[in-house]
């Protein structure tokens, strides 16, 4: 499955690249992420890989996030593998001017097993998900 999504943020590109590259700043906006453990590689850049655990209602999810691709101000790829799922994803950030930024996530998905099924079933749900991080960093990009 591919698809696009992209939002407009009032700020410039630059406090929303610092805001976005930031770890710690994950767990404001990212919901349901209790934690980040480093597992190989330098964090935040190519070729790092991260343990991520979160919690959506009474379940646990626990994935791993492999940076493949970092070239900021412009773009920023990872893939986010988790039980029947592989994820990739390429941000783009794109100056709209002095005080705004697009944010453009390209998207691609393969599944295994009944996430097979269940995209098969409800493929919106995934684009849905993939908008609300998008609004969420929004959210708090323009809040700081």
């Amino acid at each position: 499955m591919k698809y696009t999504v992209d939002i407009t943020i009032n700020r410039p590109i630059e406090t929303v690249i610092d805001l976005f590259d930031s770890q710690q700043n994950m767990f404001k906006w990212m919901r349901g992420l209790q934690s980040v453990e480093n597992i190989c590689g330098e964090p935040g850049q190519p070729g790092a890989k991260s343990k991520m655990l979160f919690r959506i209602g009474r379940r646990t999810i626990e994935m791993v996030e492999t940076i493949i691709a970092k070239d900021l101000p412009t773009i920023f790829c990872g893939t986010y593998e988790a039980k029947g799922v592989y994820n990739e994803v390429n941000n783009r950030f794109v100056k709209l001017s002095d005080t705004k930024t697009k944010i453009i996530a390209e998207q691609y998905f393969e599944f295994k097993g009944m996430m097979w099924f269940l995209a098969l079933l409800m493929p919106k749900a995934f684009k849905k998900q993939s908008y609300k991080y998008l609004t969420d960093f929004k959210n708090f990009a323009e809040s700081v």
